[in-house]
């Protein structure tokens, strides 16, 4: 199983560290594209600092981003799985599971990325801030940039198994899985359902989607378990007491679609 998750835009303090690698980071295949986006990146941050703040869409309290990503190639590292904060990664809280589940997370969990593509949790980054919404002026889009990269390299990656799709709508941009694997990938979404005057309402609400994924994760993790296609997630997130809806594809080519149901906030 191979679990497609988004960054976060918090990122902890790489505290003390050895410098960034880049030829020890996973997914080699991807190294010529990340180095065009990490060389213009730490560029265009040292050069011009306002021109930074302006491509990089930073409000005047976030300026010390641009001198974080100014020294990226020097900047102390620690394991992507540490770097990454917020709501997802603090419900996943990949320190607490326990050996056997670490492992299936250092296998099994790839993090999309603006500035490197995807990364194992396992890999050593530095802290940064660079979206995948961002357009460098040189390198353009970055979800155009790292489409081509990705279909050369993800499907290899993604093997044979099932492919969970976590991802945010803009990071789910650089890379859609085709064809075959298309039909083995399952696309979920969080839902709260509440009942109002007897009619039952449906939304997503932000928090509680990144909260209810990252507890998701966490429990097939802890259960080890292993579905090879979407028919037995479902089975296997029913099991862990998930309320789930699944609708198969359309036609071939297409993903499953996974509506996870919830009736609290937490």
């Amino acid at each position: 199983m191979l679990v497609l998750l988004p960054p976060s835009e918090g990122k902890a303090a790489p505290g003390r560290g050895a410098p960034l690698k880049p030829e020890s980071l996973s997914l080699q295949g991807l190294a010529a594209a990340r180095a065009a986006v990490l060389d213009e990146l730490v560029e265009l941050c040292r050069a011009d600092e306002e021109k930074a703040r302006g491509v990089l869409g930073l409000t005047e309290g976030l300026r010390g981003e641009v001198g974080k990503n100014a020294e990226l190639c020097t900047a102390p590292t620690r394991p992507a799985g540490e770097i990454y904060t917020g709501v997802l990664y603090d419900a996943l809280d990949l320190a607490t599971l326990d050996a056997a589940a670490r492992r299936r997370a250092a296998a099994s969990l790839l993090i999309f990325s603006g500035l490197w593509g995807a990364v194992r949790v396992g890999d050593r980054i530095p802290s940064y801030r660079c979206s995948m919404g961002v357009r460098l002026p040189g390198v353009g889009s970055l979800a155009a940039h790292w489409r081509a990269a990705m279909e050369a390299v993800l499907p290899e990656t993604a093997g044979d198994g099932l492919v969970l799709d976590l991802r945010s709508s803009a990071y789910a941009s650089a890379w859609k899985p085709k064809g075959e694997l298309a039909g083995r990938t399952a696309s979920v979404r969080v839902l709260q359902s509440q009942w109002v005057g007897g009619v039952e309402k449906r939304s997503v609400v932000s928090h509680f989607n990144k909260a209810t994924k990252g507890r998701m994760v966490r429990d097939l993790l802890g259960a080890g378990t292993a579905p090879t296609d979407p028919e037995r997630l479902v089975e296997a997130l029913r099991d862990l007491g998930y309320v789930v809806e699944a609708q198969a594809p359309a036609r071939a080519g297409r993903p499953w679609s996974l509506d996870v149901v919830v009736t609290e906030i937490h």
